[in-house]
């Protein structure tokens, strides 16, 4: 186990250079750069000015090659867009934490309402009760996020006053400014969560509905054993694999934020300032998320392979299965 551990984190390094590689050179390829005439009123001598400062005078490979020798060092750059250039890597330290936060109580909510919806649907599938659970989890795969957060916001926000869209602060959450689960975290999480939590609860209800259907479970209720022993025994672990395979993958993306539910409530996070960065044309900027994205990814792909064997002793990492 240890072994595959070190062999994945090496090739998540290759990885991370395929993905710094073709980011950095598809950036560069785009015409146009950070800075521009009109709005900015840059005139070409100041252009230039900032071009040699931030090195982007030189060739295209040499500027690769110095990024590639910076990285190794953690220095990911100044950021092009941000009020007072602060350095990228302390610039998402200081941002990182409202996105996680939002997204630790996404995940909370998204995973618990939608495992119980997921299972109770199952265990009373055909009912109207599973109806319900279907109907809930199709409107929240289909319904757009930006269209249940401007919802919620005319209905909760300015017609009853909960929550302060556009009075995030950044950095550490405090009692003054946004206290922990107060209800400037309420119609983000509940908005963010929706889709997430649909996706959990179909996938959960078609994993516990196979479970439920196999052999061994026939078996096990002709020996007699309870309802609830064949759920937590059989049922659930034998279920657990495929929700794994489709539950894990979706933590990177609300750790990262979302773009359309940090906008519409104001929240300063990764997600929109991402996107500001794209279209400001902040380099550095770019690259550093791109980086932080797919790093997440890779993790998350690897913890997924290793529950697998913690949830089946018989699988062995590599895709192999042991036999019985």
């Amino acid at each position: 186990m240890t072994g595959y551990i070190i062999r994945r984190l090496i090739s998540l390094i290759f990885v991370l250079l395929a993905v710094a590689t073709i980011v950095f050179f598809l950036m560069n390829a785009v015409p146009g750069g950070p800075w521009g005439y009109g709005e900015r009123g840059h005139s070409p001598e100041a252009l230039e000015n900032l071009k040699v400062r931030y090195g982007l005078d030189k060739p295209v490979g040499e500027r690769y090659l110095t990024y590639l020798g910076n990285v190794l060092r953690l220095d990911f750059g100044e950021s092009f867009s941000v009020a007072g250039n602060p350095p990228v890597l302390q610039h998402i330290v200081r941002v990182w934490p409202v996105t996680m936060h939002v997204g630790l109580y996404t995940i909370l909510v998204a995973f618990s309402l939608g495992l119980l919806m997921g299972i109770t649907a199952a265990y009373y599938r055909n009912s109207w009760i599973d109806n319900v659970v279907t109907f809930v989890a199709t409107m929240g795969v289909t319904l757009p996020s930006f269209i249940i957060a401007t919802w919620f916001l005319f209905i909760f926000g300015y017609q009853n006053g909960w929550g302060q869209p556009g009075k995030w602060i950044i950095g550490p959450i405090t009692e003054n400014g946004n206290a922990l689960l107060s209800w400037d975290y309420f119609l983000p999480v509940i908005t963010y969560a929706l889709g997430p939590m649909a996706i959990i609860a179909r996938y959960t209800r078609a994993s516990f509905t196979d479970a439920m259907n196999a052999d061994y479970i026939r078996t096990a209720r002709a020996k007699g054993l309870t309802e609830r022993a064949i759920m937590i025994g059989h049922v659930f672990r034998n279920a657990l694999i495929p929700m794994v395979t489709v539950l894990l993958p979706t933590i990177p993306d609300l750790l990262t934020g979302s773009l359309f539910i940090e906008v519409v409530y104001g929240i300063p996070g990764l997600g929109k300032f991402f996107v500001t960065s794209i279209f400001s044309r902040d380099y550095p900027m770019i690259m550093a998320l791109v980086l932080l994205i797919a790093l997440l990814w890779g993790l998350t792909y690897l913890v997924t392979d290793v529950l697998y064997t913690v949830i089946d002793p018989r699988i062995r990492v590599g895709g192999r299965v042991r036999s019985a």
